[in-house]
């Protein structure tokens, strides 16, 4: 499940923008498995000059609260480049009714400085080592969620589909391909216009345990993909929905509430996440 949860949150991905003043985009989404209701999802975007922060928080409903007690929250800062998102901080907390696991994790220059998971993963002999250069040039699962418009085109233009996104959760880094499938018309409470349609693949680098049949059914998996609603202000693309096809069924992940809000203040962190300058300093740059 760890796998289809990374899958979901890192189908939409990286951005540049500069703002002249802060905005602040407020996501609800719906979240879904096989056409059953699951739970809901919130998600603050906050961008002030260069300045990004992101809160997020997701909780089952139901019959799934009732099995799993699920629910997680993460959060993830960093600086808007041209080149992407470079994260600084991201730190994410999941729960069930018999666990909980955390990371926190603290880049710089689009290295990852210091990793902190509690529990630690259990050790795998099938696992695939992370190597050094594995944690270089990445971007966090969460900060992955900004995606900018390419810069001589249009906010829907088809060529904002096509790239690949390389992105570290802690435990595994991953690429994500995106590509571009069509453009549709949508209306939601708060958007009501065009977005693109983006297919979708995940390929994995390490860190991953390649004979899992998860793994394979994931690597093989051509049923995933993302529609991207423009942000006019800071031209930039936000997943507006996102689709995966699961062993058991299509998990979905669809905003019922968008708003977008001038002058907007961060949303506070929810937890202090390891800062890479400090972790620089002490000398863990892998």
């Amino acid at each position: 499940m760890r796998l289809i949860a990374s899958a979901l949150v890192t189908l939409a991905f990286a951005g540049t923008a500069s703002f002249a003043q802060g905005q602040t985009l407020k996501v609800t989404y719906d979240l879904s498995l096989a056409g059953l209701p699951l739970g809901k999802a919130d998600l603050i975007s906050s961008f002030k000059g260069k300045k990004y922060e992101m809160q997020g928080n997701a909780k089952l409903t139901g019959l799934a609260m009732i099995l799993t007690g699920g629910k997680g929250e993460a959060s993830a800062s960093g600086t808007l480049v041209e080149a992407g998102p470079r994260s600084r901080n991201f730190a994410v907390v999941s729960k069930t009714s018999d666990n909980q696991r955390s990371v926190r994790m603290g880049l710089k220059g689009g290295r990852v400085a210091e990793v902190e998971i509690d529990p630690p993963l259990e050790p795998k002999e099938d696992r695939i080592p992370v190597k050094p250069a594995d944690k270089r040039g990445v971007v966090d699962p969460m900060s992955a969620l900004l995606m900018p418009a390419v810069a001589s085109k249009g906010l829907t233009d088809p060529d904002n589909c096509n790239r690949t996104i390389p992105v570290f959760d802690g435990a595994s880094r991953m690429n994500v391909v995106l590509t571009y499938a069509e453009t549709k018309n949508v209306e939601v409470e708060g958007y009501s216009g065009p977005v693109l349609v983006c297919n979708a693949r995940y390929v994995p680098v390490s860190g991953h345990r390649p004979e899992r049949p998860a793994t394979k059914f994931m690597q093989e998996n051509r049923d995933m993909s993302v529609w991207l609603a423009p942000v006019e202000g800071p031209r930039l693309l936000f997943p507006l929905k996102v689709s995966v096809r699961t062993m058991i069924g299509v998990g979905e992940m669809q905003a019922s509430l968008w708003s977008l809000e001038g002058d907007g203040k961060a949303a506070r962190p929810m937890r202090r996440a390891v800062r890479a300058d400090e972790a620089v300093q002490a000398g863990t740059i892998q």
